[in-house]
């Protein structure tokens, strides 16, 4: 039985789809996150103790600019995943991830094995 070779165009509808959804289930799951998050935790961070100026002072005096650039990033990062913030994440990592699935797929060209010879014995490619 022979079987139907496939166009390059159903490959790319199908390529297509798949970066549509992916695109989807994360913008539908950023939307339920945002709308179920509460926006009290960013104002609490507001007043930690870490943002006070004795604290920043401390923390330049014992590890200098470098440590004081540290925590900040650090706290930055750990504040990406709460509340509505998670939902913004949420919502970019999914377009990044549509964005990489459609670059893999249809911009990079397929691979070929090196050690493959192009004609098989019937002297057609493969």
């Amino acid at each position: 039985m022979r079987r139907m070779a496939s166009s390059p165009g159903d490959h790319r509808r199908r390529h297509l789809s798949v970066a549509a959804a992916i695109l989807l289930a994360g913008l539908v799951a950023a939307t339920f996150i945002y709308l179920r998050a509460g926006g009290g935790a960013e104002a609490l961070l507001e007043l930690s103790p870490e943002t006070s100026k004795k604290y920043l002072r401390d923390l330049e005096m014992y590890g200098g600019t470098a440590n004081v650039l540290a925590v900040e990033f650090s706290a930055w990062f750990a504040g990406l995943w709460h509340g509505r913030r998670l939902a913004y994440t949420t919502a970019t990592l999914s377009f990044l991830g549509s964005l990489a699935y459609l670059f893999f797929t249809l911009v990079l060209p397929p691979y070929e094995d090196p050690g493959e010879p192009e004609h098989g014995e019937d002297g057609q490619r493969r």
